[in-house]
């Protein structure tokens, strides 16, 4: 039996199987709007099989985004623009998710394959960073962010409950918050970015309180029976990670009481000097030891490519959900071909009627 081809229930949401596609920035959007790239792009990956596609991070505000080039849901046109996204993955047979989200510090930046780099001042496309304190990122982000004033995170709070409110509207049924990955939320969170002496620094719960009210802000909005989610970075790999990840679990601990229902577990990437242990299934170790203390369903990513290896790791339970991203790209319906290699039976369930057809009348499915 199968662990990466049984379904998987959460709330009111059940996926076909636990292969969930995780956002993936494709820096293509004008003013935040969707375009035909993003309707080809995330039906075609529905179409492909996985049980979950998670659109890319979403920000939450016009500052918030990572590039000029990066979706939004600041206001209500791009929310019904959104809507187009939403169904035609759910029509080609997923559930369609959504990432929202912040950049903080990181916003700002040229896109990778321009530079990855902040934007110069006298660009017409700059705009002033923020982060809860004054402490550069470094690396290719260097420029000092802004330290936000209490009303300025109050209002970056109420930007997310706003986007999940366009969220819920524009017909998604899963939603992400981007904690992670050195953005807005971890930084709150990491001491590499906080240096804050009051309620929002400090101790781990000082460090946390932004993340939780936040949480706690938008699980007001968002409907009681679908899956709230968050994407956090637990671990940092920058030599204190014993205490980082207890902190992290402790963190966690405080997500599911205010009623998140999963954690997807990633590095924090809060500094550039890191030094990530990159390989198959890396995260798998950690990612079980929160689901463990934690007592919380978790996914994760990085290095799940393999089906035989994300398999194992769901049957030995280490995880709930495989985050299998990048190969997707290259083979939008790796999910059948990871369905033959472990030797489903009858795997053209995952693909479209017609291509079921086709591929099982003519017999060239392999």
């Amino acid at each position: 039996m199968s662990g990466l081809f049984s379904s998987f229930k959460l709330k009111d949401i059940t996926l076909k199987n636990r292969i969930a596609i995780p956002p993936m920035c494709q820096y293509k959007a004008h003013d935040g709007f969707i375009n035909d790239w993003h309707e080809v792009h995330y039906t075609s990956l529905a179409r492909g099989g996985a049980g979950l596609v998670i659109v890319e991070a979403t920000a939450v505000s016009p500052e918030g985004r990572i590039t000029p080039n990066c979706l939004g849901l600041w206001n209500d046109e791009q929310a019904q623009s959104m809507a187009k996204i939403a169904k035609a993955i759910k029509d080609n047979g997923s559930v369609a998710g959504i990432q929202i989200g912040h950049a903080g510090r990181k916003a700002n930046a040229n896109i990778p394959w321009e530079g990855d780099d902040h934007i110069q001042e006298n660009d017409p496309r700059y705009w002033e960073t923020l982060s809860p304190s004054a402490v550069a990122f470094g690396g290719d982000l260097p420029r000092v962010p802004h330290e936000m004033s209490i009303a300025e995170i109050e209002r970056v709070r109420d930007d997310f409950v706003k986007a999940a409110i366009r969220a819920r509207d524009a017909g998604f049924e899963w939603l992400e918050l981007h904690f992670a990955h050195g953005y807005l939320a971890q930084s709150f969170f990491s001491v590499h970015a906080n240096q804050r002496t009051d309620q929002y620094g400090g101790d781990k719960e000082g460090r946390g309180r932004f993340l939780i009210e936040t949480l706690d802000a938008v699980r007001k909005v968002w409907p009681e029976h679908l899956p709230l989610t968050a994407r956090f970075g637990v671990i940092e790999y920058d030599g204190r990670d014993e205490e980082t990840l207890s902190d992290a679990i402790w963190l966690t601990k405080q997500f599911k009481a205010h009623g998140l229902d999963m954690l997807n577990v990633s590095v924090g990437f809060s500094t550039p000097n890191a030094s990530v242990p990159w390989g198959s299934a890396f995260l798998a170790p950690v990612a079980e030891r929160v689901r463990r203390e934690a007592d919380l369903p978790v996914a994760s990513s990085w290095g799940f490519q393999d089906p035989v290896i994300a398999d194992k790791c769901i049957q030995d339970v280490q995880i709930d959900l495989a985050m299998i991203g990048r190969v997707h790209l290259a083979n939008p319906n790796w999910s059948y071909q990871a369905a033959q290699a472990l030797k489903i039976e009858n795997p053209a369930w995952v693909l479209p009627a017609p291509y079921a057809h086709w591929l099982s009348r003519y017999k060239l499915s392999q």
